[in-house]
């Protein structure tokens, strides 16, 4: 079968499912789209998408791609009654592009070997923005030969590269590990800002530096724009990244490998939530980006942070 003869049944076309699907749909590929809100899933339609009503519809596709919020989600939209699987029709290959923990993930897989579909854990690194530059990448694990079979489509999705680990949830432990990195990152990075500034250095001019050198990163660089112009629109909230922190730890304790950074990071995100209390709408601030942390690290260095309204590039451009 050619790169792009493969029929796609996509499931979820939210902040990260549209993205993703509507590159599929640039490269040619025949891809059918279900959406709990069948709106969101609109807009595919006009790019050459197939807006479908029923799951079942799509348990005639070639391969099924899933992003969804959680793993219920999942389990609802694959095992539920209007699941899926409702309508008998199995697809030989569903691969799970959500973040999901390893037990929910283990337990999917076992249950559709039973009914005969390959499982495959494909975790994505990005976010909107990324995805539309091309940027994305994933990791994936489950049987190999199933995991070669979808290949092309995840390099369409995942152009920045796509990484084969192994059997099983190995790629579920690998995003873990991923998103701890990223907790400890991003607070290190704050730190250093607000040093800087506290002495009487722009952010702007700071992590233009830190950019333009060997410490500067894709994420460094995405997130400058947030930290200079205090600009906290989502991309991952703190709870998301409270969850995978404390996934780490948790593995890590059972595998015995000391994280004493890991868990220095996690206390500190703990206190942003602590602040949050203190604001007037303090459940919906904490849907803010993580990167919000910042005003509340400032807070324990005695600082008060204004917008410097600079425009910094994301890194992403061209």
């Amino acid at each position: 079968m050619s790169k792009n003869a493969q029929k796609v049944g996509w499931i979820g076309a939210g902040r990260m499912g549209a993205p993703m699907a509507e590159r599929l749909l640039k490269a040619g590929y025949d891809v059918s789209i279900w959406n709990r809100t069948r709106a969101k899933a609109e807009p595919l339609a006009a790019k050459g998408g197939k807006v479908v009503d029923k799951l079942s519809e799509l348990a005639g596709c070639d391969v099924i791609v899933s992003i969804v919020s959680t793993g219920h989600d999942l389990e609802q939209v694959v095992f539920g009654k209007d699941g899926l699987l409702s309508g008998g029709k199995t697809p030989p290959i569903l691969v799970d592009c959500s973040t999901i923990a390893v037990e929910e993930s283990a337990d999917m897989r076992k249950r559709l070997k039973e009914r005969g579909v390959e499982y495959i854990a494909a975790p994505v690194s990005g976010n909107a923005k990324v995805i539309k530059a091309g940027r994305l990448s994933s990791v994936l694990s489950g049987d190999e030969a199933a995991c070669k079979a979808v290949m092309p489509i995840m390099e369409t999705v995942a152009p920045q590269g796509v990484s084969y680990v192994g059997e099983g949830e190995l790629a579920r432990m690998c995003k873990i590990a991923h998103n701890v990195m990223l907790g400890v990152v991003i607070e290190n990075l704050i730190e250093i800002t607000l040093l800087v500034t506290k002495m009487g250095v722009p952010r702007h001019a700071f992590l233009a530096f830190l950019n333009n050198g060997v410490m500067g990163s894709m994420f460094t660089r995405y997130k400058s724009p947030a930290l200079v112009n205090l600009d906290w629109t989502t991309t991952f909230t703190p709870e998301l990244l409270r969850k995978d922190l404390d996934l780490g730890l948790e593995m890590a304790r059972e595998m015995d490998v000391p994280m004493p950074v890991t868990a220095a990071a996690r206390e500190m995100l703990q206190s942003h939530f602590g602040a949050a209390k203190l604001k007037s709408n303090p459940e919906e601030y904490l849907q803010k980006d993580f990167a919000a942390l910042m005003e509340t690290m400032a807070i324990a260095a005695g600082m008060k942070l204004a917008p410097e309204n600079k425009n910094v590039p994301t890194g992403l451009e061209g």
